[in-house]
């Protein structure tokens, strides 16, 4: 029997990304944390409000 697929347009609980950083951790190294760091200058262009508002 094959496995139910996910409908179109709805995103499963977990990307494979997702299972992968759990099994390996963030660099491939189980039970370090992530040493990825935003960087000033990549702060300074991240919107501090998200809302999207109107698109049409």
């Amino acid at each position: 029997m094959a496995k139910p697929r996910e409908p179109n347009g709805i995103e499963p609980e977990h990307s494979e990304e997702d299972i992968q950083r759990r099994q390996f951790g963030p660099r491939g190294v189980p039970g370090e944390p992530d040493p990825a760091k935003m960087t000033p200058q990549r702060e300074k262009k991240q919107p501090k409000n998200v809302d999207p508002g109107h698109t049409a």
